[in-house]
């Protein structure tokens, strides 16, 4: 039996797979020991000691490609070549730790999307009698709201804020929940549109929360999208925001159409 060791020991001894090994030699980044009389190739010392370098190199992130030329090179070569390395690890590094923090914020998808703001008024609309569909509406709205308006995006949270304080906003809201399982032609939804209408027209912070978002847009296609998103969930829903900003415009205030520009 001849000097050295087996692949098998090699790698073993260098802590990677014979396949690695395999690879290292493929890529010329370690030397393919001759074999011996027996036909074995044999490992010695020096050769156990690149096996070593290489996975240490590898493992420390240092592309295969490099390591060749890296462990080729003077002192002065090799430190400047890790210094480099370490620089792109930081930067790599930097990059995960953000995706990481995306990763977090999106498990919470209402902080993900919405302001701090936002998200404590959508925590107090089950108590105020809001159903969950209609938390998730809102929720939706909110940011669309957000992403095509964002300048009155705050302004519109006060308001909102503030009327979710007024009993009769919390009553009125929670007469709309019940129409919206009623049919779409139901004589009921005329009155509560009326009702409505009658409210918000009554009080100019309150017709606000409607005509705020709207001042903002430089097109009414937006005002729209917000406006009327999820009205598909109930024909009834659909029918009474019809109905409601029909009063709205007999009373003189603009409220864009759905479709126009």
């Amino acid at each position: 039996m001849g000097n050295g060791v087996t692949i098998g020991q090699a790698a073993a001894f260098a802590g990677v797979t014979v396949k690695t090994v395999r690879h290292y030699h493929k890529l010329g980044l370690a030397g393919e020991p001759e074999r011996d009389g027996s036909g074995y190739r044999r490992y010695g010392s020096a050769d156990l000691l690149r096996l070593v370098q290489v996975r240490t190199l590898a493992a420390a992130g240092v592309p295969l490609a490099e390591i060749g030329p890296l462990l080729d090179t003077d002192a002065a070569g090799f430190a400047a070549a890790i210094a480099d390395v370490e620089r792109r690890l930081t930067e790599r590094i930097e990059d995960l730790k953000a995706r990481r923090a995306t990763l977090n914020r999106l498990a919470d998808e209402d902080r993900a999307l919405l302001p701090g703001r936002a998200v404590a008024l959508l925590a107090r609309l089950p108590g105020l009698g809001f159903s969950p569909d209609e938390v998730a509406a809102t929720r939706e709205g909110w940011v669309l709201a957000r992403a095509l308006v964002p300048d009155g995006f705050d302004d519109y949270l006060t308001q909102f804020g503030q009327a979710v304080e007024d009993p009769r906003l919390v009553a009125l809201g929670r007469r709309a929940a019940e129409a919206a399982t009623w049919d779409a032609d139901d004589p009921r939804l005329a009155g509560l549109a009326s009702d409505a209408a009658g409210l918000y027209l009554a009080d100019p912070a309150l017709l606000k929360t409607v005509t705020g978002l709207q001042a903002r847009t430089d097109a009414a296609a937006r005002y729209a999208l917000i406006a009327h998103h999820g009205e598909e969930r109930t024909p009834a829903a659909a029918r009474l925001a019809e109905l409601f900003e029909a009063e709205l415009r007999a009373a003189g205030v603009r409220v864009p159409r759905p479709g126009s520009r």
